[in-house]
């Protein structure tokens, strides 16, 4: 890559925006820092590679510095692109926040939130408290996501969340997030009712290994933990798979087949409870426990929580603890 002359020129002021610094290059300095790919930045901004590494050139050729340096594996941010990158995150996050103040004094509610939940807590903690707010104050409007932890630590960095409720990815820097544990996953595997595994008072690995299997996406934690269960115990992996995040296909696909899926157990007794195709779903019983990693209410660190946001995250936070005690 080429270098370019740190020196020639002292910003201030609004040289930078007089250079023609736009929204989109702070978006994808943001989105470079966040993925560490020119292509997964292309991908979030909706552009081409080619326009994307377009961007950066002018990005660097308005600063006059160099903003990123190419690796094995992508590409890293240097001290300068560091900085912009920390400003522009700033920025952008102070923009939201104005569209939807201005949003909300023209509609006159009480508010928005964006949160993003992994499932079990989505369904056992957020959906209690959203009912608590409701009724308390039913001006609020509530936006949730329910995804894997690596889709929405993501989105929290990108500020289209206020506060998600999962795990903190491998590969993303904990220093970014504030974090308040919250509560243990339990998983269990389902099938549906008419299953020859139900004819057995509990099933091993053994058992189980041999039927097709709905698996959520390879490296998503559920999926880790159930491949360390079988690894532990020296049972070979599954072959017959099909991924998925998609918790209705997943039914869909239990239902009418004879495979198996891993669940969070709040998902099982939920789908096993309910008064329509999907209460064919059961919970097989299993000799073998599987504990997935503790999740927790995370926040992007240095960003204040909107009062609405604030609300809803305090009434999760207290009924996560009465559940507990």
């Amino acid at each position: 890559m080429d270098h370019v002359d740190i020196h020639s020129d002292n910003f201030g002021d609004d040289n930078l925006l007089r250079a023609g610094l736009k929204l989109n290059h702070l978006r994808m300095i943001v989105a470079i820092e966040d993925s560490g790919q020119i292509s997964a930045a292309a991908e979030v901004l909706n552009i081409s590679q080619p326009a994307a590494s377009r961007m950066l050139s002018e990005m660097e050729s308005i600063t006059k510095t160099s903003l990123y340096e190419r690796v094995a594996r992508g590409v890293v941010l240097t001290t300068f692109g560091a900085a912009l990158a920390r400003r522009a995150r700033k920025i952008l996050l102070e923009l939201r926040e104005a569209s939807r103040e201005i949003g909300e004094l023209k509609s006159g509610k009480g508010g928005s939130v964006f949160i993003g939940a992994v499932t079990a807590p989505a369904m056992s903690l957020v959906v209690p408290a959203i009912n608590k707010v409701r009724k308390a104050y039913p001006g609020i409007e509530i936006n949730i996501q329910v995804e894997t932890s690596n889709v929405l630590a993501r989105e929290l960095l990108a500020a289209r969340h206020d506060f998600i409720i999962g795990r903190i990815p491998d590969d993303l820097n904990p220093r970014l997030f504030e974090v308040t544990e919250i509560g243990i996953e339990r998983a269990c595997l389902i099938v549906r009712s008419s299953h020859p595994l139900m004819k057995q008072k509990t099933s091993s690995l053994s058992d189980v290994r041999d039927y097709d299997w709905v698996f959520q996406p390879p490296g998503t934690l559920l999926r880790r933990t159930i491949e360390d269960v079988f690894l532990s115990r020296g049972v070979a992996l599954p072959e017959n798979i099909v991924n998925t995040s998609s918790l209705l296909l997943t039914c869909a696909i239990i239902c009418e087949t004879d495979a198996i899926a891993p669940v969070a157990v709040d998902v099982a007794q939920f789908l096993a409870s309910q008064g329509s195709n999907a209460s064919d779903v059961r919970m097989l019983p299993i000799d073998f426990d599987i504990n997935v990693k503790p999740y927790s209410m995370i926040t992007a660190r240095e960003r204040a929580l909107p009062p609405s946001a604030r609300l809803l995250y305090d009434i999760i936070l207290e009924e996560s603890r009465r559940q507990a005690g």
